[in-house]
């Protein structure tokens, strides 16, 4: 029989709703069911695409003898943390001021006012090393809320206060370009040198980081940026992280060289991480397999993530009939079925296949462990393993489409469709963007999520505006439909007014903060996606070069503030901020491009700016418009030049002399550059 979660819109949640728990969702219901009961509240915190999750439900919330512990002693909340990242960010740094780590799923005892009083995250049925058996940590909670009531009241009330003390670390400024200097020299400490990435495995893609990079050698020319970018880009792209078969990265890889992945793949790190092959591509130091890895990983976006209405899904699953990996790696005999003895033998050659193998049970991912001697070859070779993989079982899909990832796809997809004159991509932009200002935006106030077109009840946070509001910018950009841009403003302008308080940003706005919550979360960090901070500060910064509104650079420099507090202590975790910085430091850079909508000049002009210009940059194309009477201030004044398409270059607001050819484009682009 089903649980009150039957009718939950999240996928997560109704992967629970099954259970034997009586499970609440998260609201006023769960915790007065709590004081009536005078019991604690139970709350378990994941997301559909998280192994770890799934063991956790499989070995303890699907066993009727556990779930009728949980009954009897609790009231247990089911959050997924992707629909209400509020509630995952309050209770996950309570967990990781507890025990000093976090993760998923988050477990958290609460009072009924909502205080932690206790905490964890994966509890086995079973104890397991220094880690006890999840009904031994039930019997112990249980025993001191009824033994020990007032010690555990007073826990709660000291975490809480210890947690509302803190405060974000904030410095007078946006960071000099001394300092990003310095960050850039702090962060190749923590390089490996042989595999790229940055810290100790598991190793997580930094794709924020890698923007970064390429900002700051865009800006300075310094070679040991792009140096940092190469290895890491080139060993993740040929490493088990990425799909040699389908295109996609996963998650993150569990050792140093990438060669295992933990499973599952997110639209934000795939929408982040085409955006950084693109840049790298533009640098010309790739070769071929920059662009290849960004047409790869749109196509995997389009065609497993993209769902009925134009949006994007959030995740594929990491499991796949409760294994890891199922789906994805290969034996020696795997690959001889399908390719033939000799064929199958020259690709477990290629792709690091062997009969000890690399993941489990003699299997191995696939990792492109040299260039292809024949490509000829190699593609009939991937298109018969991708299309045997297509009959295996597939992994499940969490549909929902989220507001913030979605905006990171549609910046990305728009930018990429026009340097790689993928004109679809550019109207999947579209459509996504037509979905999000439809059904997630009312005019006034955005939603998280929405599923089959409908729209979720949780409301957006900080990221989704940041992220929304700069994808929209972008596709305006190479669209010239003003009405993109329109959006983007009014979103920016409802951050503005909602999300500030005593002149510094949280993450919830003030009319949409949940009071069972106690404070309104403000994480400055950069994490597993951007923060609402930085996300923010990306798009002020492209909307005042588009708008020429001097206010929304001012106040993107007031919110870098905490990127200059960080930047040379910690610049991995505050790397999107710092990506941002690097375009305040390089002044804002507007090309206008006018000329006839299907003048093939203004295409090749467009294409030139879009591609060459330092990412971050703000390209808007349009008709010309002699009058000024533009919808888009940069377009404004913009003529023709010699009745021929122009492209206007401005640095800083001071503009350069129009030109009409793409050399001459490529020249004012590379002008005041470092290199």
């Amino acid at each position: 029989m089903a649980n009150r979660l039957a009718s939950a819109t999240s996928p997560y949640l109704l992967q629970h709703a099954d259970n034997p728990v009586d499970w609440f969702e998260w609201g006023d219901d769960a915790f007065d069911e709590a004081e009536r009961r005078d019991v604690p509240v139970l709350l378990s915190v994941g997301y559909a695409a998280c192994h770890w999750c799934h063991v956790m439900a499989h070995e303890s919330f699907a066993d009727p003898g556990t779930a009728a512990v949980m009954n009897d002693g609790f009231v247990n909340v089911k959050v997924d943390r992707e629909e209400r990242p509020d509630v995952d960010a309050v209770y996950m740094e309570a967990v990781q001021a507890m025990t000093g780590h976090g993760g998923w799923p988050m477990t958290a005892f609460l009072t009924p006012q909502g205080r932690v009083f206790y905490a964890g995250t994966y509890f086995p049925p079973e104890p397991r090393g220094q880690m006890p058996a999840f009904r031994q940590v039930l019997a112990a909670v249980r025993d001191a809320w009824t033994t020990r009531r007032d010690e555990v009241e007073s826990t709660g009330r000291r975490i809480d206060e210890q947690l509302r003390a803190r405060s974000v670390v904030s410095g007078p400024r946006p960071p000099s370009t001394d300092e990003l200097d310095t960050a850039v020299t702090v962060l190749a400490e923590d390089l490996d040198e042989v595999y790229g990435g940055f810290g100790a495995q598991p190793k997580f893609p930094p794709s924020m980081a890698l923007e970064w990079l390429l900002r700051h050698y865009h800006r300075t020319g310094r070679r040991d940026a792009l140096d940092m970018v190469a290895v890491t880009c080139d060993a993740m792209a040929r490493g088990g992280l990425y799909d040699q078969l389908a295109g996609g990265f996963a998650r993150y890889g569990v050792d140093r060289a990438w060669v295992v992945p933990h499973f599952e793949k997110m639209l934000y790190d795939n929408a982040l991480l085409a955006g950084v092959y693109l840049h790298w591509s533009s640098t010309g130091a790739a070769g071929p397999l920059a662009e290849r890895v960004v047409r790869e990983t749109i196509d995997f976006m389009l065609r497993d993530l993209r769902t009925e209405q134009g949006g994007f899904a959030s995740a594929l699953d990491a499991d796949t009939e409760g294994h890891e990996g199922l789906t994805y790696v290969w034996s020696p005999g795997q690959l001889i079925d399908v390719l033939g003895e000799q064929e199958g033998a020259w690709a477990a050659e290629l792709l690091g296949v062997t009969s000890r193998g690399t993941f489990e049970h003699g299997t191995s991912t696939l990792r492109l462990l040299r260039d292809p001697d024949d490509d000829a070859r190699w593609a009939q070779a991937r298109s018969r393993l991708a299309a045997a993989r297509r009959r295996r079982p597939q992994p499940l899909r969490d549909d929902k489409v989220v507001t913030a990832w979605n905006g990171l796809a549609i910046g990305v997809l728009a930018e990429a469709g026009v340097v790689l004159s993928e004109p679809g991509w550019v109207a999947a932009a579209e459509a996504a963007a037509d979905l999000l200002t439809r059904v997630h935006w009312d005019g006034a106030a955005l939603r998280r999520t929405s599923r089959a077109g409908v729209v979720g009840a949780p409301a957006a946070v900080l990221e989704d505006y940041g992220c929304l509001a700069d994808g929209l910018m972008v596709l305006g950009g190479v669209t010239g439909e003003a009405r993109w841009v329109e959006v983007a403003t009014a979103l920016l302008e409802s951050a503005l007014d909602r999300f500030v308080v005593d002149g510094d940003v949280v993450d919830t706005a003030h009319d949409a903060a949940d009071p069972r919550l106690g404070r309104r979360p403000s994480d400055p960090t950069d994490n597993a996606s951007p923060s609402g901070r930085s996300s923010l500060v990306h798009a002020l910064l492209r909307a005042c070069a588009v708008t020429g509104e001097s206010r929304y650079r001012e106040r993107a420099e007031q919110l870098l503030g905490t990127a200059q507090a960080l930047a040379t202590r910690a610049p991995r975790f505050v790397s999107w901020a710092l990506a941002a910085a690097e375009a305040a430091a390089a002044g804002a850079i507007e090309i206008a491009v006018v000329g006839d909508e299907h003048d093939p000049q203004r295409a090749a002009l467009l294409r030139a700016a879009v591609t060459y210009a330092a990412p971050g940059s703000a390209v808007v194309v349009g008709a010309p418009d002699p009058a000024g009477a533009a919808t888009v201030p940069l377009l404004a004044h913009r003529s023709l030049v010699e009745g021929r398409a122009a492209a206007y270059v401005c640095r800083g607001f001071v503009c350069r002399r129009p030109v009409t050819e793409t050399t001459a484009l490529l020249d004012e682009l590379r002008a005041g550059r470092g290199r």
